[in-house]
């Protein structure tokens, strides 16, 4: 079965350095927490706000040992008013036995406040 697994987080500055650093620390924490191989991924969308454009958030996925093969993409969020600024989305399709209730959905840093009702 493919399931969505989904995370978030912010950084507080458009840097490369930072965008990487923050998109890896997503990554890892995402397979952690869902006990997620790379040879499990169909493939990983990554989104940011238009107030990032430092780096390409998935140079961080593709970076990880074992993740050179993962088809990951880049986009950016609809631009609406008032939404949380210098944001990283990320929704990875999972080959998984997991049902919906027993995926682990990560947000860090500010971007705790986009589902809390998923924080467990």
């Amino acid at each position: 079965m493919i399931r969505g697994v989904r995370g978030a987080t912010t950084v507080t500055e458009d840097s490369n350095d930072l965008v990487l650093q923050e998109t890896k620390r997503l990554v890892e924490e995402m397979a952690k927490s869902n006990s997620i191989l790379p040879e499990d991924i169909a493939s990983v969308i990554i989104s940011t706000t238009t107030d990032i454009t430092s780096a390409f958030p998935a140079r961080a996925v593709r970076g990880l040992e074992g993740w050179a093969y993962v088809p990951v993409m880049c986009t950016h969020e609809m631009d609406v008013p008032n939404a949380l600024e210098k944001c990283i989305r990320l929704l990875m399709h999972v080959n998984t036995e997991k049902t919906q209730e027993e995926v682990q959905h990560i947000y860090l840093n500010n971007a705790v406040h986009l589902r809390p009702d998923l924080l467990k």
